[in-house]
């Protein structure tokens, strides 16, 4: 992906709100399921974390975008956008 994709994504991203949230208590199989549906269907999600430190989150915000073969973005603070194209839908570069 280049810079200017990747900058027109992060201006997406802005007007959106965090759709999954990870809360003190960590990761749950659940969470992981909604991410998975919201990559699914809007390829691009805000997903706010809050855990512990900085290296636990940025640990946490890796690992979720590994896990989910998705593009970290940007983090700001606790707030990370992450990316995953979907081949059965028009690509978030097609809409605009």
């Amino acid at each position: 992906m280049n810079t200017k994709q990747i900058k027109h994504l992060k201006s997406l991203g802005h007007k959106l709100n965090p759709i999954v949230t990870v809360g003190q208590h960590g990761m749950k199989e659940s969470i992981n399921n909604e991410l998975e549906i919201a990559l699914d269907y809007h390829q691009l999600v805000k997903i706010k974390v809050s855990v512990g430190d900085r290296e636990a989150r940025d640990e946490l915000i890796n690992t979720l975008a590994s896990t989910h073969s998705a593009q970290l973005i940007q983090r700001v603070g606790n707030v990370a956008l992450l990316y995953r194209k979907n081949k059965d839908k028009p690509s978030v570069f097609e809409m605009v």
